[in-house]
């Protein structure tokens, strides 16, 4: 069964594997402005031994503390994994306020699924697992954006419950209800 999960240094080869089929597609280029870009340009030298690993763990725990310090810009985010037993399917971060730029292109929760665990309604589940987790932290609604060619992302986020609100750029914004009915 496939669980929401604080980051843990256990699944290191696991997340190496997914971390190599994401940068197989493209992904920590020059180019790529996601979250999990930015991680595999700055981390992916130190993740190469377990005590460069276990920093980005304790870095993606401590990130969750308003004291933690981050660039201008940046809000505390709480981030999990999403595993299926010992293999790493994927990961999702819920930030805890949003920015004007957050309002407009990257919303309350982002996530990625690993290529090759994908189209298998794992991004749904993981996104659903997520909604308690942010209504925890006081959000309802909360806004998930997806680029507009995003298809399967698109169904992820209307399949949770998501609410078309607009497009702007190249984003479409949705809001999903949190609250426990």
């Amino acid at each position: 069964m496939s669980i929401l999960i604080t980051p843990r240094n256990a699944l290191r080869s696991t997340f190496l594997e997914a971390v190599r089929e994401f940068r197989g597609e493209g992904r920590g280029g020059a180019s790529d402005d996601t979250m999990l870009g930015h991680q595999i340009s700055v981390w992916r030298d130190r993740w190469a031994d377990e005590a460069g690993f276990d920093e980005y763990v304790r870095s993606l725990i401590a990130d969750a503390r308003p004291e933690t310090p981050r660039p201008q810009g940046m809000v505390p985010s709480t981030t999990l994994w999403f595993v299926d037993g010992e293999t790493w399917l994927g990961r999702l971060s819920i930030r805890h306020r949003l920015t004007p730029r957050l309002m407009e292109w990257g919303g309350t929760i982002g996530y990625d699924i690993r290529p090759s665990a994908r189209n298998r309604g794992h991004g749904r589940a993981m996104l659903r697992a997520a909604l308690p987790h942010a209504w925890g932290l006081g959000f309802d609604p909360v806004l998930v954006t997806c680029d507009a060619e995003n298809i399967a992302s698109r169904k992820v986020i209307e399949a949770s419950g998501g609410v078309f609100e607009d497009k702007r750029g190249e984003k479409l914004r949705y809001w999903i209800p949190t609250s426990p009915s």
